[in-house]
């Protein structure tokens, strides 16, 4: 059985069909997507978990522990391998 994707628009005009009720615009996601950033090397759920706990740096990222980001809303298992080798080309560690 397929599943039902209903249209939404965002409130900056963009239409596009999703099948949860998570209210994210794919296409305001991919416009604000950062670049040239650590953030830019994980998936969007786990950004906008960082982002919202105000992580804009790898040393910022290095005073959480792992099982103080895992305990975020948005952020998964398989996104520590990457933001764990991502502090350790910087010199960096999570907390213990």
């Amino acid at each position: 059985m397929a599943t039902k994707k209903n249209e939404k628009t965002c409130e900056n005009g963009h239409t596009f069909h999703k099948s949860s009720d998570c209210p994210v615009c794919p296409i305001c996601e991919a416009i604000r997507k950062p670049q040239d950033h650590f953030l830019s090397l994980i998936a969007a759920p786990a950004r906008r978990a960082l982002e919202r706990e105000n992580i804009k740096t790898l040393k910022d990222l290095s005073q959480y522990t792992e099982k103080e980001l895992l305990a975020l809303h948005g952020m998964g298992k398989s996104t520590l391998p990457k933001l764990k080798q991502l502090l350790e080309q910087a010199g960096l560690s999570f907390k213990w």
